[in-house]
């Protein structure tokens, strides 16, 4: 009768085995196992990948100014008649010269790579490389090779350098269109110069519109300078994108990073090994995000689209009909939520190929058939509108704080004007003589402006002594503005 209430002492074992263990979960302490079950090891990765990722060293030729060395020299003799060490100076250096020779001083930079093939194709970022006359890329087992750089785009970042060497070991691709938001990561790099080291987080968020073309993944891995050109990688040890930026007000790590999706880079980096340059569509258009406020004023609904600021004369845009003030909504039936999905969208046609855009116009959808232009700042990087010829930052009118562009003829018949300008932007001088984005400016001292270079030309000529008698129009009213230039 008693045996019947005895306890086994196999389940008297498991009974204490439960207890302590929902005693550790109630405490939140989980068993070491099962820690590890749910920490991801990094150790095998590093082992897989490691060998693929390099460190590059560049150096610079520091070029001097006309005038520069003599200035140079001058303090050089400063500092020996009063018995001071003469800072930084080098042996070789010319004295009197205008450029160093081979031992003259150099700027040295550090950065990271991965490659891409067994023959020595490195991918690593535009900046890492640019302006370098000398490439070394520092393998793992410590060899180090003179690199020659392939191609570099500055608008995406991405850059081609080419080892001679065979059999390298190689990375393997990943999809970056398919990570997600919240699965781990790892960087491989040379932080500060510190070779093949590794940290691990979190993809944070995607689709990050902090570069030119690409939309980058947002993560929180560990990211310095040093870092940049190097791998990240899923816990498949696939590369996924390209370290490359960091978000900072010190200069270092400050918990946010970002990195060219892979699919994006392998695109840009097979034209530049195949042309040495990324070749890009030209639609000639400056667009702009639309608001709430004016999506609903025009019937448009929800703020969805790319409104047309203004249409470049002659461009791609015009032939085709698009006007000042449409809202490209899809471009080949791909939507298009802001100015930068038009940008990216034209940027990745093929020149030549007719692309059709569905525009919202005076309340009505309609499809307009572009065959798009070839864009050329392809080698000038660093503009955010798509083809807007604006005024470049050299020219006369940017010291005053202005920025215009040309009127189409579309825009000349609709506002009745037979010449004048566009006001893109007004700062500095402009902004404080009234100028605002969207005027039109007919003259400047009584010279009718029929063009940019036109206007230029008059700015130049300008008495710098005197203010600027500008016509301008905004709106339906004209009226006089004068222009005082910077003293």
């Amino acid at each position: 009768m008693h045996a019947e209430n005895r306890t086994h002492p196999a389940r008297a074992r498991f009974l204490l085995s439960s207890t302590a263990l929902a005693f550790a979960l109630a405490l939140g302490q989980a068993p070491a196992t099962a820690q590890s079950r749910e920490l991801p090891d990094f150790a095998e990765l590093v082992e897989r990948v490691g060998p693929a990722v390099v460190n590059i060293r560049t150096a610079e030729k520091v070029r001097m100014a006309e005038g520069q060395a003599e200035m140079n020299e001058q303090m050089q003799e400063f500092f020996r008649r009063f018995g001071i060490p003469v800072p930084n100076q080098r042996r070789g250096t010319p004295r009197g010269g205008g450029t160093p020779d081979d031992d003259g001083p150099m700027r040295r930079g550090v950065g990271s790579g991965f490659i891409l093939s067994a023959d020595g194709y490195v991918l690593t970022n535009a900046h890492v490389v640019q302006g370098a006359d000398e490439v070394i890329v520092t393998l793992t087992d410590k060899r180090e090779l003179k690199a020659k750089i392939i191609g570099a785009d500055q608008r995406s970042d991405v850059a081609v350098v080419k080892v001679e060497a065979s059999g390298l070991p190689v990375v393997k691709v990943g999809d970056s269109n398919k990570a997600r938001v919240g699965e781990w990561v790892m960087a491989i790099g040379s932080p500060f110069g510190l070779e093949n080291s590794v940290t691990a987080g979190i993809i944070s968020a995607k689709q990050r519109d902090t570069g030119d073309l690409l939309p980058l993944i947002q993560t929180d891995v560990a990211i310095n300078p040093g870092n940049s050109g190097g791998p990240l990688v899923n816990m498949r040890g696939e590369v996924i994108g390209i370290n490359s930026q960091i978000y900072s007000q010190s200069g270092g790590y400050m918990g946010i990073a970002f990195a060219i999706p892979i699919a994006d880079a392998i695109r840009v980096a097979d034209e530049l090994r195949a042309g040495g340059r990324v070749v890009r569509g030209y639609l000639g258009v400056l667009p702009d995000d639309i608001t709430k406020e004016i999506a609903e004023a025009i019937g448009l609904g929800k703020p969805q689209g790319a409104v047309i600021r203004s249409v470049i004369p002659g461009s791609p845009a015009e032939k085709a009909g698009v006007e000042g003030g449409d809202v490209v909504t899809k471009v080949d039936g791909k939507i298009v939520d802001k100015a930068a999905d038009l940008r990216r969208l034209v940027a990745n046609v093929k020149p030549g190929a007719k692309t059709t855009l569905t525009v919202f116009r005076r309340g009505a959808t309609k499809d307009i058939v572009v065959t798009i232009g070839e864009d050329e700042r392809s080698k000038k990087p660093g503009s955010d509108s798509d083809g807007g010829h604006e005024a470049p930052a050299t020219a006369p009118s940017a010291a005053l704080g202005l920025k215009v562009s040309e009127l189409s003829e579309a825009q000349r018949k609709e506002m009745k004007l037979k010449s004048g300008i566009k006001v893109d932007s007004a700062t500095g001088a402009a902004a404080r003589a009234g100028l605002r984005e969207g005027d039109f400016i007919l003259s400047v001292d009584n010279v009718e402006v029929t063009s940019v270079k036109a206007f230029q030309a008059q700015i130049a000529k300008a008495d710098k002594a005197k203010v600027i008698n500008l016509v301008v129009r905004r709106d339906d009213v004209v009226s006089f503005v004068l222009l005082k230039p910077a003293r």
